[in-house]
């Protein structure tokens, strides 16, 4: 039956000319499967320009009609069972952030090459063998993610010189042979994860992008066993470095000296000598930082004065977390705490995708009280003191913040959705809300949120919590927790890491 009345979210955002719709959880679910699908009243919903169905396993496809919601800026497709998406997505002239993340997914629309706006593409946890020719056309793009599928090779024109304004490439657990040379026509690229594929090389022509800041090739047998030592351990500018050294002897065997005279030859060894002397420097400097990863990346399984234990009911609403206990350290000096902060920040922004895939969250551990426990709560149950508020509901801390965020829009004068609202609309149609409880009941953390003024750091922080949640993967709170050390570590705010603590959680055995 499909019955508008029977879609009560549908009919207010008909009725009070809604710009925004959120269809989530098993209710929906339900109803979609009695339906065969979505209800077609959401394709006349024109107004809007935000759009999520998620977590829907009875979700299949999306009907053609979807090409009407022209005034669409943001389509969420996450989290459902999707085998395909209708080329007519390329009618969606105004589309910014699409998200198909976690579906069954074989092949994209050729569409997408049309959305002239899109700036956000998440295809990531698919079953993905290519990707569509003509992303070059997709002139805005920033964000794109493509990790966790079966791709093993980028169509030719993605590493274009159109495309300066992408920032951020992930595209990591793929099956991905080789790396272009043409990845340095990326000039604003910054972020780029091809850990865990099936590279042999890594192109010196890297080292010729200039804005570079974070690289992930663990996980690939490159032939170089010397560079893949590096990647497994080393700051993102010393694999630059080397990568940089490597072009310019390369270039110079091509070359040759051309004259054969005494002074090139006293030249060339004198360039030589410099190699080398600078390649024992960093020898020296990658020995260190091997050092410090050893000791930040090991998984201890021995039992600790802080545990956290999972509730059963996380698993249908964020079921992953990564925990690390970080000893020994110090936030005093400078603006260490500032970097710590800024570091933190810049994850969100990037591989935690603006918290729509993962958040990051801190603690001061001499003023938690364990052992901890990850669960969820009802929103009008659930109590936190946020950071710089009082304490209040969720229910009353999302209406605020929704509240502060439409004031912000329209003070930018903005029709889209803002960075806040984004991971609010992530709460929307769940009955639970994620928390992290202390011993003496109070909610530390409410993830995608915030976490609790109670246990916030500060400089006098000697020992610090660090927690990651997501809806989508372990592997991705693990990746994220592992770059939120390493940046740390190479920011030298943890001055001496007597131990880490990481501990896995996640409820698969449970759900099997």
């Amino acid at each position: 039956m499909d019955d508008m009345e029977m879609w009560p979210e549908v009919e207010k955002a008909a009725t009070e000319k809604r710009r925004e719709l959120v269809l989530q959880g098993l209710v929906v679910d339900k109803r979609i499967c009695s339906n065969g699908g979505l209800t077609s009243s959401v394709y006349s919903l024109l107004l809007l320009n935000y759009l999520e169905v998620s977590q829907c396993p009875s979700l299949t496809a999306i009907h053609e009609d979807v090409q009407h919601l022209t005034n669409l800026q943001s389509l969420i497709l996450c989290r459902n069972k999707l085998a395909s998406v209708p080329n007519v997505i390329g009618k969606l002239k105004s589309l910014k952030v699409l998200d198909l993340s976690v579906n069954d997914l074989k092949v994209l629309p050729e569409g997408i090459a049309e959305l002239k706006e899109l700036n956000t593409l998440n295809v990531s946890c698919n079953s993905l063998q290519v990707l569509p020719e003509g992303l070059a056309q997709c002139a805005k793009l920033s964000f794109i993610n493509v990790s966790k599928n079966r791709i093993a090779g980028f169509p030719a024109d993605l590493f274009s010189e159109r495309l300066d304004l992408l920032s951020t490439l992930v595209a990591s657990d793929n099956l991905v042979e080789e790396l272009s040379g043409d990845i340095h026509k990326l000039a604003a690229i910054k972020v780029l994860d091809l850990s865990n594929n099936k590279l042999n090389e890594i192109p010196s022509e890297l080292s010729d992008c200039s804005k570079l800041k974070e690289i992930n090739f663990k996980g690939n047998k490159l032939n170089d066993k010397r560079l893949e030592k590096m990647v497994n351990g080393c700051q993102t500018k010393s694999i630059l470095d080397y990568l940089r050294g490597k072009g310019r002897k390369t270039q110079g065997e091509d070359g040759g000296d051309g004259d054969g005279g005494r002074g090139a030859d006293k030249k060339k060894r004198q360039q030589q000598r410099k190699r080398k002397e600078k390649t024992a420097d960093e020898q020296e400097e990658e020995d260190e930082l091997n050092k410090m990863v050893v000791k930040v990346l090991h998984i201890s399984e021995a039992p600790t004065e802080l545990t956290v234990k999972v509730s059963a009911e996380v698993k249908d609403v964020r079921p992953y977390l990564v925990c690390c206990v970080v000893r020994g350290m110090s936030l005093k000096p400078g603006n260490a705490l500032k970097r710590f902060l800024m570091a933190q920040t810049k994850l969100h922004d990037d591989l935690c995708g603006k918290r729509t895939i993962a958040t990051i969250a801190t603690h001061d551990v001499q003023l938690l009280k364990g052992p901890l426990v990850y669960g969820v709560k009802p929103p009008t149950q659930l109590k936190i003191v946020a950071l710089g508020r009082k304490e209040m509901t969720a229910v009353e801390l999302v209406r605020h913040l929704q509240v502060e965020a439409e004031e912000l829009r329209k003070q930018k004068k903005r029709q889209n959705v803002t960075g806040l609202h984004k991971y609010l609309q992530l709460l929307q149609g769940k009955s639970l809300y994620p928390c992290l409880v202390d011993a003496e009941g109070h909610v530390i953390s409410f993830p995608p949120i915030t976490n609790s003024e109670k246990t916030k750091i500060k400089k006098t922080t000697k020992e610090l919590f660090l927690e990651v949640t997501s809806a989508t993967s372990l592997q991705t709170c693990k990746d994220i927790m592992d770059a939120l050390i390493v940046v740390s570590l190479s920011s030298s705010l943890f001055l001496c890491c007597v131990r880490i603590i990481v501990a896995y959680y996640s409820l698969e055995s449970i759900s099997k």
